[in-house]
């Protein structure tokens, strides 16, 4: 399994960022995905997280409003889409395969730093 997060980066408060993660090594259709994140010097904090067949998503209080999951399974790829980013937003995001924040298997993670 490997998943391979992109699209992160600095943005000023109110702009949006859209995150992508390519998976490979499984049978991507088959699973939930999420995304979970890590702000610093705090532990891991699920995001979102969509079915398989992409018709249900699942988003945290502290985003909902603002970030939309989705995922186009003929590409293997899982988006995060962020808009009205606030600094409470910074951390490195992850995608993993499943729900919740117990992933067994997750990515490197890619770095969003909201900051003026």
């Amino acid at each position: 399994v490997q998943l391979v997060e992109s699209g992160g980066g600095l943005v000023q408060p109110g702009g949006s960022l859209r995150l992508s993660c390519a998976a490979s090594g499984f049978t991507f259709s088959d699973y939930y995905m999420s995304w979970v994140r890590q702000a610093p010097g705090k532990g891991l904090e699920w995001v979102s997280t969509i079915y398989s067949d992409g018709a249900t998503t699942y988003n945290a209080d502290s985003v909902k409003g603002r970030f939309t999951i989705s995922r186009d399974n003929a590409k293997n790829t899982v988006y995060l889409q962020m808009n009205n980013l606030k600094s409470e937003d910074t951390g490195l995001y992850h995608c993993g395969r499943g729900s919740g924040t117990n992933l067994r298997y997750r990515g490197q993670g890619t770095q969003v730093t909201v900051s003026s």
